[in-house]
């Protein structure tokens, strides 16, 4: 016996209850179970830095339709949740938090620091599993991660010492990115680049022993400080005979050599460029060749070094307009020319970038590099959609060495130790006994920490118990789909994929299901200062978390970014309300009715057609979902539920319904019918709005224990009904033709009509004899007639042309002729003064000339409407005089 739903679906009161339930039950924990196929993903760990925002729900639901999915089809699905630690971004938020209670870090020192940081995950990682359950994702809670835990910081220091050992790992001193705010250098992916105005200044160096000098443009005059050469092309004819000369670096009075090299464009400006090692990537490169000094004129913070002379303690750019000003006293300052640039910046804080020499840590690149590419060109691995692979190949295949170390506290910190006797350094799992070196007992831990994606590098199977051998590595290893935005393909994918290679000699999943940005209503990025961010948790207070499921999914594909609009979220919240009130019309008509399965030969052709229907969407929505066309699918269910079973099926099946004391066989097959159909669509829409559907599904099948755990719809060849597919699908098209032709006429709803249907198809003919009980209400029909030849139909009858058929509705039985003349004599008289109205304004001089141009335009046009309106009002006049 069925349960009853409540009049109106109110989603405060369901979802949290289903929620609990869902939860209570371990639907979501998977285990080792070898006599079932595993399908596995890993959640991108959402930083602790915050709450969820609206990005992080459609990543999520995305991932949560799958696995859902992936279940009801059988499969053993597991979904692995966690948070990342978000090392520098998490660092500043603490360390702001602190200043705001008047607290300097430094005074906290490391431990206390970190102390208060972990203070912060705790409640931040609590409340983001408290937004993502809101949203109803389906991940496997027993299983949840942090990127700090202790599992996870033992991959960390196994795979950090491993790297080294294998001379992947090194310290040294190169160019690296540097932020003056976080003061911590940056990897290449954490720079965004953007374009600024900026300029070139021309500068000139004198050349020693000559009254030449040679002509140098730079937009970063300051560290003209640290220059140690000047470099031209080897095969410039104006230059080569002063390579090996000096020149005089103005304002320090410095000398430094003239060298060629092939790095120079001599068609670019002079062709002689300045050479600073210690502040540009490709000048430390053209430095290690000609053994050049590095000179770093710039302190961690962007002021200016004791190196800087005159200019130590300055800011970069105070010092700049210094520098500038005292170039042009003296004499040294050629011209400055306006110049739009690329200039990096950190992705966290914004700060403009400082390429600066330092000792770090890095990853050599090369070799990690080439099973990764390897895998896209070979299949094992793919992106959905296949455009970006070519993102992915172009980073691979240009990638430079890995800056891992980080300058701040939070995160996992480097495993070398330093002997504090003789300097060097022992990687290491914990303190060495001794050093190798000198013999010393005494060590002091590298300060640095490690960059926040070399823990998530690891994440698909750190979170599985790697390096350990697991049942879990070896049962749910690789993963299979991975869901995240293109904006972290540089950042997490690729260090994912060969990070999975070098340590596991398999790519860590098989797909890359990429998904574009949530954009506002006007398409711009949401952001903070821009103030158009919108709260998922605020969306689904009000509308329910199924709506804004609905919303993010529908007209999504994969790659595209998305507007948000709060009308489609109230349009999803109608089309729940509209599956909730069927769902009710059903349930009140099954109640107390003991259903039996009709043989198929006794089911009405409306009963095969959307039994048919179902079927095939069954095909096409798995094909769909197969092939990560989520918007796809539930674009289609959607449709049959709102258009084929609700305006249409339900509404046919009612007649058999109102009627079942006389034919109870025909009203059980109605019943039967809603009942399946209604599961099956259920079944279909459950991973896109999980919440409503097992709210109706357990009234609606309540011997069933959950519908998360029900088997997804297959195709099967029985109901496949092509007939009456065909039969239904014209008797539509004549509905829908009645319907137009009655509203074209203005007829009133309460008025009937005689409907005569002529097809010369035998198999319509008959099909349509069936439906006509069931249609008649559809059409307004007071009686059906159908036969093969146009008799007894009246001349004046108002004819309409569909598929296969013509219809006929006589004349009379639309139009009351008196009451419809009355009504066109006024309508005559309302249009013949209108008109006469506006050609009188228009025939007045004065209107003519003094009223704007676009009033007079205006009564134009409405002299053109009225006649135009009155020529169609006489006309259907004289038509009704003929009649």
């Amino acid at each position: 016996m069925s349960k009853e739903l409540a009049k109106t679906y109110n989603p405060k009161e369901i979802e949290e209850k289903l929620y609990d339930k869902w939860c209570e039950n371990k639907y979501f924990h998977a285990e080792v179970d070898r006599s079932r196929k595993p399908f596995t993903t890993v959640m991108p760990p959402p930083n602790i830095t915050g709450k969820l925002h609206m990005g992080h729900a459609l990543d999520n639901t995305l991932q949560d339709i799958l696995i859902r999915y992936k279940r009801m089809e059988g499969y053993n699905a597991l979904w692995i949740p966690g948070t990342d630690h978000a090392a520098i971004s998490t660092e500043v938020k603490v360390t702001n938090q602190l200043k705001e209670e008047g607290i300097d870090k430094k005074e906290l020192g490391r431990e206390g620091f970190l102390e208060r940081t972990w203070q912060w995950k705790e409640e931040y990682a609590g409340t983001i599993e408290n937004q993502l359950k809101k949203l109803g994702i389906s991940c496997d809670w027993d299983r949840e991660r942090f990127t700090m835990d202790e599992g996870c910081s033992k991959a960390v220091e196994e795979v950090f010492i491993k790297l080294y050992e294998k001379g992947y790992i090194y310290k040294g001193s190169r160019i690296i990115n540097w932020c003056p705010v976080c003061k911590t250098s940056l990897s290449d992916a954490e720079v965004e680049h953007e374009e600024q105005d900026g300029h070139f200044w021309h500068i000139k160096y004198p050349i020693v022993g000559t009254d030449r000098f040679l002509e140098i443009a730079t937009t970063r005059p300051e560290t003209m400080l640290g220059d140690t050469a000047i470099a031209v092309h080897p095969d410039d004819e104006r230059y080569k005979d002063i390579v090996g000369k000096k020149a005089l670096l103005p304002l320090v009075n410095r000398e430094i050599p003239i060298v060629a090299d092939y790095y120079v464009d001599k068609e670019f400006g002079t062709g002689a460029v300045k050479i600073t090692p210690a502040h540009d990537p490709n000048d430390f490169e053209v430095g290690k060749r000609h053994d050049l000094p590095e000179i770093n004129i710039m302190n961690d913070d962007a002021t200016i070094n004791e190196k800087g002379g005159r200019y130590a303690g300055m800011e970069r750019y105070e010092a700049r307009k210094a520098i500038v000003a005292d170039l042009e006293e003296q004499g040294y300052l050629v011209k400055i020319e306006p110049h739009s640039h690329n200039v990096g910046t950190h992705d966290r804080c914004k700060t403009t970038v400082e390429p600066l020499i330092k000792q770090q840590w890095f990853v050599k690149m090369e070799e990690l590099a080439k099973p990764a590419i390897n895998a896209l060109k070979t299949g094992e691995l793919k992106f959905v959609p296949e455009r970006f692979d070519k993102i992915y190949l172009h980073w691979l295949e240009n990638i430079k060495d890995w800056c891992i170390s980080r300058q701040i506290w939070w995160g996992h910190r480097i495993p070398a130790y330093y002997c504090d006797e003789c300097g060097e350094f022992v990687v290491a799992k914990e303190v060495p006994g001794k050093c190798p070196h000198c013999g010393c007992t005494h060590f002091t831990q590298d300060e640095d920490t490690l960059d926040t994606w070399f823990s998530s590098a690891l994440w698909p199977f750190s979170t599985l118990g790697w390096p350990e051998k697991t049942e879990d590595l070896d049962y749910f290893y690789p993963t299979d789909v991975l869901v995240t935005g293109y904006d972290i393909i540089f950042f997490w994918v690729i260090r994912m994929v060969f990070s999975g290679y070098e340590h596991t000699g398999k790519s860590p999943f098989h797909t890359v299901l990429i998904h574009g940005l949530i954009r506002d209503s006007q398409g711009r990025k949401m952001s903070k200062s821009l103030g158009n961010g919108i709260d998922p948790l605020e969306v689904i207070d009000q509308y329910g978390s199924d709506a804004l499921r609905l919303t993010l999914v529908t007209g999504n594909a994969p790659g595209n970014d998305m507007r948000f609009y709060h009308e489609r979220v109230e349009a999803s919240r109608n089309f729940a309300n509209k599956v909730w009130n069927a769902s009710r019309f059903i349930l009140m008509n099954i109640e107390n009715e003991q259903l039996t399965r009709p043989e198929l030969s006794d089911l009405a052709e409306a009963d095969k057609w959307i039994l048919s229907k179902v079927n095939t969407l069954a095909k096409d929505v798995t094909e769909n979902m197969d092939k990560f066309e989520l918007g796809i699918a539930v674009q289609k269910v959607y449709d049959f539920i709102w258009d084929e079973f609700c305006d249409w099926y339900i509404e046919m099946a009612k007649f058999r319904i109102y009627h079942k004391e006389e034919n109870p066989q025909a009203a059980n097959c109605a019943l039967w019918t809603l009942k399946t159909v209604l599961g099956q669509a259920l079944k279909m829409l459950h991973p896109f709005m999980p919440f409503v559907t097992e709210e109706i599904y357990s009234a609606l099948v309540p011997e069933e224990e959950s519908l998360m755990i029900s088997s997804w719809p297959v195709y099967q060849e029985e109901f496949c009904f092509e007939s009456a597919e065909n039969i239904v699908d014209h008797m539509k098209e004549v509905i829908r033709g009645i319907r137009n032709i009655r509203a074209e006429m203005n007829v009133e709803n309460g008025r009937k009509t005689k409907v005569y249907i002529v097809t010369g198809s035998s198999e319509l003919c008959s099909g349509f004899e069936t439906l006509t009980d069931s249609v008649r209400p559809l059409m307004n029909a007071s009686e059906i007639f159908i036969s093969k030849e146009k008799q007894g139909i009246a001349e004046d009858a108002v004819s309409i042309v569909v598929p296969d058929a013509s219809v006929y509705l006589p004349l009379e039985d639309l139009v009351d002729f008196e009451q419809e003349m009355e009504r066109l004599k006024k309508e005559e008289e309302k249009l013949t003064k209108e008109i006469a109205r506006a050609k009188g304004m228009l025939a007045n001089e004065k209107f003519v000339s003094k009223a704007p141009e676009a009033k007079v335009q205006e009564e134009k046009e409405k002299l053109e409407k009225y006649t135009q309106m009155l020529a169609q009002v006489q006309e259907r006049m004289a038509g009704l005089k003929k009649a």
